[in-house]
């Protein structure tokens, strides 16, 4: 929540400027920005599993150095990935629908932030390693610390130093630094630190970590692809339209912030029990992923609804904007169930050996459940109805994702042969210990 919570604090001292062109290009730049921190992501997603499946076999040797070469290779090639971008905002920024004003405004901001995509990717991977070895406490204060940068720098350098979308930018960049200092100091200070890097273990490594970081970063990269698509099919309502649009895609990840963190935190869970051959606990945990996500989604639906005006009047969001804003905190915020559904299901694929069944998922909702939902609401409603679209693609990908996950889980239980616990296995020893003598 921390993490997302900084887009959030840009956006809101962003909408007390007044202006929609700048409101409108932070939601430009929140697609293209969402599309490299996919990258980060993914990294993420295979730093995790790998340190928690060696973790769970009992080798720390190992897991040590795949946290160390997973964060070497992500940075590595994330600032090839960065300068691609870099080199080519104004015509990304362009494809969103950005044009006149509203485009040299996003590509300021973005030129800012783009470059500190390294520094993020690290962040990620050290705070997966921390959630693998079972830390989430310091994994949360990390990003804790880097929301408590942003919010604090945000007012000085807009307001004080009258730096606008600038300023958000540079309290966004120092934001990630601090994240990524405080993810990586209790790796080195508590868990051993990290390897030096050797030339044969990274080139061992690498095939490892982008059998799963590669379909992770496919399967993430279909998100903001797929909000791409939206927000230039929005694009055609005006810049109010945009600007609504983009206080949702900040304020969604903050409300259900528990969801996102339940993906990364049930990843680990899976992955250990799977390794230890404890298969009904992995069930266990799948279907209590699910309940978990029932109860939230629940509760924060009720809350939203409670505090739609106070949210309004917070972005001071009006005509097409404010209608959007109340339509996401009615019914659309039920809707996010089943993208929980997908969440729980994609950490189940990408611990269980079948990452890619992870991208088919996302693509398949990104897509098939997105373009065509969101012509046909476009259509019928207007500004609302793409949003109605959107949503009903993740119900229908949300129930397929949750059935092909437990034909995965059921599968892995038939290959791998259930473990006994450690205390059990040495109950038993010492029980046959006993009756031999």
């Amino acid at each position: 929540m921390a993490i997302f919570f900084v887009d959030l604090v840009d956006m809101i001292f962003i909408s007390m400027l007044g202006n929609a062109e700048l409101a409108a290009a932070v939601g430009y730049a929140g697609a293209i920005l969402f599309f490299t921190s996919s990258f980060g992501i993914g990294m993420a997603i295979a730093a995790g599993a790998l340190v928690a499946r060696a973790l769970g076999a009992g080798d720390e040797n190992l897991a040590q150095q795949r946290a160390t070469n997973t964060l070497l290779i992500g940075v590595l090639i994330s600032v090839i990935f960065a300068a691609v971008v870099w080199f080519n905002l104004e015509a990304l920024a362009g494809l969103m629908g950005a044009s006149g004003e509203t485009l040299d405004l996003a590509v300021d901001y973005l030129a800012i932030i783009i470059p500190s995509l390294p520094v993020l990717v690290a962040a990620m991977v050290g705070g997966a390693v921390l959630r693998a070895h079972g830390d989430s406490r310091r994994a949360m204060f990390a990003t804790l610390f880097g929301g408590l940068a942003n919010a604090v720098l945000d007012p000085i350098l807009i307001f004080g130093f009258d730096l606008d979308l600038t300023g958000a930018a540079i309290a966004s960049v120092a934001a990630r630094a601090t994240i990524c200092f405080a993810s990586l100091y209790p790796i080195v200070r508590h868990y051993g630190g990290l390897h030096m890097p050797k030339k044969a273990a990274v080139l061992a490594d690498i095939s490892p970590v982008l059998t799963i970081a590669f379909p992770a970063i496919l399967t993430q990269l279909a998100t903001p692809i797929g909000q791409a698509y939206v927000t230039r099919s929005m694009a055609q309502y005006g810049e109010a339209a945009v600007a609504g649009m983009a206080i949702i895609s900040r304020l969604t990840p903050v409300a259900f912030g528990v969801i996102f963190a339940l993906s990364g935190a049930i990843g680990p869970i899976i992955a250990q029990n799977s390794g230890a051959g404890q298969h009904d606990r992995v069930k266990t945990a799948f279907r209590e992923g699910i309940l978990f996500t029932a109860v939230v989604v629940g509760v924060v639906s009720v809350v939203l609804f409670l505090t739609r005006d106070m949210i309004v009047m917070l972005f001071q969001a009006e005509g097409i904007s404010r209608q959007l804003v109340f339509l996401f905190c009615g019914p659309l915020a039920l809707a996010f169930f089943f993208n929980g559904l997908i969440f729980v299901s994609n950490s189940a694929f990408n611990n269980l050996g079948h990452p890619y069944y992870s991208t088919w998922i996302n693509w398949g909702r990104h897509t098939l459940g997105t373009i065509p939902t969101v012509l046909l609401g476009a259509y019928f409603f207007g500004a609302p109805g793409v949003l109605v679209g959107q949503a009903f693609g993740g119900l229908v990908f949300g129930l397929i994702a949750v059935r092909l996950s437990q034909r995965v889980i059921a599968r892995s239980a038939l290959e791998t042969p259930q473990k006994a616990p450690r205390f059990q296995r040495q109950a038993r020893l010492l029980t046959l210990f006993h009756n031999r003598r």
